[in-house]
């Protein structure tokens, strides 16, 4: 009988890994089972779906079947400096084109042990505070690779990185993270890919941490497209130094139910966080999201923009803060919601909020619902396009003006074209 990943061993299943870690997933499995499970009535959770919550059916996945076919599909850009592809927790494949000296770019395990200070350092540094803590720890106790990227000062990448995970099996459990570090003064873009490789069942509890030192830049993109009978936890934690600068996009084409969590920190004086996210949900798909903008340095900005469109009977959830700590005057923040609905059935829930403890800030946040247009419908139908397919492009127009705000033309390109083939637009 095949036992729950619970109930499997924890120890890391690569041998690469130091001792000391995996003592340290041992804590972190006690952790997880010894944490209550969440209710409604815990205001992280306010308004969730908590059935997807039993995760007693999934096993630790198996090695994939054809590694090198994930490999094959593992393409994005054209031109990238470097690749990981991941299969069911394990590296299938690693390519460095064009790395700047001082880059590193290795596996999660490899830099336990040949960057510890840096992972030490680095690694889940920020506790889960958006109510996730519980699935953070099924990570840790988990976790048998990532993708791992230190960037040294004074060094720009010119092309992007490219992450791909992939999950392969009936009730597969994977755990993929990614360990982002730019040092003083540098910066890269990085794509992180989440694929499912069938329409099978799966779960996946994926963390990724995205630190900037004092003057860096950082454009982060994750793009989820599990299966639609996927349940997904995706928490981020970022934290940006003074004159640094973190633009991430978070879009989710896919998965049937995908709780994400994003905490944005904004620790030194001028530093600047944008988050934003695209949402296509239809069907029974849900995505419930929670953020938090904590401004503790003065005179820093942070800016949310989260579009939702919502079809059939799906249900977006989404509950942000803007913090503004007692010594951060000069705060700038924003954060808004807008919510496209497509459907009667469709079921939108918005909470932004603000807890302000300084009074030298401007802050602003809201929420909003609206139907498609019929005046641009009907635009498009009086020239021959299918009231359907006018749908779709509205929609198509509705997410691109976020992307607009992406300054990469290349990969602004490669997401609208994503989105595009998405929403059978292309």
């Amino acid at each position: 009988m095949t036992s729950t990943l619970i109930e499997q061993n924890v120890t890391p299943t690569s041998s690469n890994w130091p001792t000391w870690f995996a003592a340290e997933q041992k804590v972190a499995l006690a952790d997880y089972e010894q944490s209550p499970s969440p209710t409604r009535r815990h205001e992280a959770w306010r308004f969730a779906n908590l059935k997807p919550l039993d995760l007693s059916t999934f096993v630790d996945a198996a090695p994939v079947l054809a590694e090198g076919r994930l490999i094959n599909s593992s393409t994005g850009l054209g031109e990238f400096s470097a690749k990981m592809v991941f299969g069911n927790n394990a590296l299938l494949h690693k390519s460095a084109q064009s790395l700047p000296e001082g880059v590193i770019f290795e596996s999660l395990e490899s830099a336990a042990t040949n960057h510890a200070d840096l992972f030490c350092k680095y690694f889940m540094a920020q506790p889960a505070t958006l109510g996730s803590s519980k699935y953070t720890a099924l990570h840790k106790a988990r976790v048998s690779t990532g993708a791992f990227l230190y960037v040294p000062a004074n060094t720009s990448v010119t092309l992007p990185i490219e992450i791909f995970h992939w999950a392969e099996g009936n009730n597969s459990s994977i755990f993929p993270h990614t360990l982002i570090v730019c040092a003083e003064n540098s910066s890269v873009t990085v794509l992180d890919y989440f694929k499912s490789a069938d329409k099978l069942t799966a779960m996946a509890c994926g963390v990724n941490d995205l630190h900037l030192e004092k003057g860096s830049r950082l454009t982060y993109i994750a793009v989820q497209d599990w299966s639609t009978t996927t349940t997904a936890f995706h928490i981020n934690s970022t934290n940006v130094d003074a004159n640094a600068k973190c633009t991430a996009l978070i879009a989710n084409f896919g998965g049937g139910f995908v709780r994400g969590e994003s905490l944005s920190r904004l620790i030194g004086e001028g530093s600047r966080s944008e988050m934003y996210s695209i949402n296509p949900v239809e069907g029974t798909r849900e995505i419930d999201q929670r953020t938090l903008q904590d401004h503790i340095a003065p005179h820093a900005t942070s800016d949310l923009l989260y579009l939702n469109a919502l079809d059939d009977r799906s249900r977006t959830i989404f509950a942000g803060l803007i913090k503004v700590e007692p010594g951060a005057q000069g705060t700038d923040a924003y954060q808004k919601v807008r919510n496209l609905i497509l459907s009667d059935d469709a079921d939108p829930n918005s909470m932004p909020g603000l807890e302000i403890l300084n009074d030298e800030v401007r802050c602003t946040h809201g929420a909003t619902n609206g139907p498609v247009s019929e005046d641009e419908l009907f635009y498009m139908q009086a020239r021959g396009i299918p009231r359907d397919k006018a749908r779709r492009l509205v929609v198509n127009g509705f997410f691109n003006s976020l992307l607009e705000r992406i300054e990469d033309t290349v990969v602004r390109a490669h997401l609208s074209t994503l989105l595009a083939k998405r929403l059978s637009v292309a």
